[in-house]
């Protein structure tokens, strides 16, 4: 299936556990770091391709909350790379009309990527379509706050808790991949993915291509969503 075709899919809403960068290296007697770099290379592949596509929302869950109990030279290591990733890639976000968009408690972050992330949201703010980046992000964590943020307005519902969630103004999830074989989904989207299709693939994220998202837009244009309904 090519790009092109896949934008027939019908899916506006596309969300992506990148999982297996450390596999990879491993698997190649790489330092995790290089698997984290080849992972970004990833993620600029794709964005790329979002346009043909014709994806409104691509989302990335590219550092959980849990990912502090990591070694700090990894760590590290991560935070640099989105330091550089920001620098590198901003102008070509706002090149191709890709607006970013961060979810998750990301102002915790150091006080130099705040102000970076702050600044590229900025300068993508009218682009046509979104990269979400899920960034000190845990589900849980997210829902807790937006049913805080009902319960402090008014009546607590589903309706006034989606009005809260960090994705409120995103559209409605239509497929979740998780790549390199794992089956869970590691506090991500939790309740966006209610009633998401799912899609659990092999590929390590450093081998996933344009192509594998296309196929898997193929893959979830032959489903039937019924929503509870028969």
């Amino acid at each position: 299936m090519s790009v092109d075709e896949s934008a027939e899919s019908g899916a506006r809403h596309v969300a992506i556990i990148m999982d297996g960068n450390g596999r990879w290296a491993k698997k190649r007697a790489l330092p995790r770091a290089i698997g984290h770099q080849r992972g970004v290379e990833v993620v600029r592949r794709l964005v790329r391709a979002l346009e043909p596509m014709n994806l409104d929302c691509l989302t990335l869950y590219a550092f959980s909350s849990e990912n502090w109990k990591r070694s700090e030279d990894e760590v590290d290591d991560l935070m640099n790379l989105m330091r550089r990733f920001i620098k590198s890639d901003l102008a070509e976000f706002v090149a191709n009309d890709v607006k970013l968009k961060i979810i998750g408690d990301w102002r915790s972050l150091a006080p130099d990527i705040v102000g970076m992330l702050e600044d590229a949201l900025q300068q993508t703010a009218n682009g046509k379509q979104t990269l979400a980046v899920a960034l000190n992000y845990g589900s849980q964590n997210e829902i807790a706050r937006a049913a805080a943020k009902a319960g402090a307005i008014g009546e607590i519902t589903p309706q006034s808790i989606a009005a809260q969630l960090d994705t409120a103004d995103l559209p409605p999830l239509d497929l979740l991949i998780r790549t390199s074989g794992e089956v869970r989904l590691s506090n991500f989207l939790l309740w966006q993915s209610a009633y998401a299709e799912m899609l659990f693939v092999d590929t390590l994220w450093p081998d996933f291509k344009p192509e594998h998202l296309s196929r898997a837009l193929q893959d979830f244009a032959q489903r039937e969503r019924r929503y509870g309904g028969r």
